[in-house]
């Protein structure tokens, strides 16, 4: 079966200048040959430490920053290379949700009128059916007609939040990108926002790339999960192997760092320590090796590719070497559901209530 999504060694370099001559002085590898695809009605997740390349990867992919090498293909369609008139029309195939539901939405504009802006541009409605299918977006989305003339101040984070998705949803896209999309919210509207977005996948066969640092939502959303290290792909598997039996050092290092509902919960990796290296200038060999308790003198001069190792595609030397009962101890507490979180949440506010 042929992926909706094919990306192949997709690359940015941002240039650094410096001088009264502005010269370029070297380059940001903020993304390195990154190579996934994703199927329709598919979630892939990318995730990783700030800094490492996960919103660019998306922004790049819809060409709101232009690539510096690669090939991206939309139903086959390369994109990377279409012209302006061509990519316009693209665009409605093609949409993101921001992290600040906030900061994306213009505070001039009512919420009819941001929805209208998309439908009236790619011809999806006309001045006398434009308010019909605005209240249609909002009920789909989770709000009332009313909603429709008030302007983003008037609204909460997980209510903006909605009318971004809204806003992504009007030309019926393909594919949206979810860049951190429910970082900014409560964890109860959490939850709301990620049971939409499945509802609407499930309804209208959407893909997502789902960027986020949180583990636990994105165990909760996605099919595979894609970890990201200095602009590189050091992991890749489905969501339930990924947490099953994570094959690198930095993906044990991530579960490891993820919030535990028992803090008494305790086991035997610790999370990953130290600061990332600097993308302007990578170590040689694994970009991971100062920070890997696992690292060897090949991981120093040697830089490991993706290979193949029972379900997962990992990039490490010593991905065999990982102890099966390390994994199998950080799994379940490490890594908790969303439902989990929330349980634990409703808990406590139960005790304090009772106690006063």
């Amino acid at each position: 079966m042929t992926a909706m999504l094919e990306v192949r060694g997709l690359t940015k370099h941002f240039p650094v200048r410096r001088g009264l001559l502005r010269r370029v002085v070297g380059h940001v590898q903020a993304v390195n040959d990154v190579s996934f695809d994703v199927n329709e009605g598919e979630t892939l997740a990318i995730v990783g430490e700030s800094g490492c390349g996960k919103s660019t990867i998306g922004r790049t992919v819809l060409r709101l920053v232009e690539a510096t090498d690669g090939s991206v293909r939309l139903d086959g369609e390369q994109i990377l290379n279409l012209s302006t008139d061509a990519m316009r029309d693209m665009r409605r195939k093609l949409q993101i949700i921001f992290q600040d539901p906030f900061g994306s939405l213009n505070p001039r504009m009512t919420v009819a009128e941001t929805l209208a802006e998309p439908l009236l541009l790619h011809g999806l409605a006309t001045p006398d059916t434009v308010d019909d299918k605005v209240t249609e977006l909002l009920r789909t989305c989770g709000l009332s007609r009313f909603h429709a003339q008030r302007y983003p101040h008037e609204f909460s984070g997980g209510q903006r939040q909605r009318v971004g998705i809204a806003r992504a949803l009007a030309t019926r896209p393909r594919l949206i990108v979810c860049d951190e999309p429910v970082s900014a919210l409560d964890v109860s509207v959490q939850a709301q926002i990620v049971n939409l977005l499945q509802d609407l996948q499930a309804q209208f066969g959407i893909g997502y790339i789902f960027i986020s640092h949180d583990l636990a939502v994105v165990r909760h959303i996605a099919a595979r999960v894609a970890v990201i290290y200095l602009g590189r792909i050091v992991e890749e598997a489905t969501a339930e192997a990924l947490f099953a039996a994570p094959r690198h050092p930095y993906t044990l290092s991530l579960i490891a760092a993820a919030p535990r509902p028992d803090p008494t919960i305790r086991d035997g990796t610790e999370p990953v320590q130290g600061d990332a290296p600097s993308a302007l200038a990578p170590p040689s060999g694994c970009a991971f090796h100062p920070r890997c308790p696992m690292a060897q003198e090949v991981c120093r001069t040697e830089r490991p590719e993706l290979r193949a190792l029972g379900a997962t595609r990992v990039a490490c030397h010593f991905a065999e070497e990982v102890v099966p009962e390390t994994v199998a101890i950080q799994t379940t507490p490490t890594a908790p559901s969303l439902q989990r979180r929330l349980d634990v949440l409703q808990s406590a506010a139960l005790k304090k209530q009772s106690a006063t």
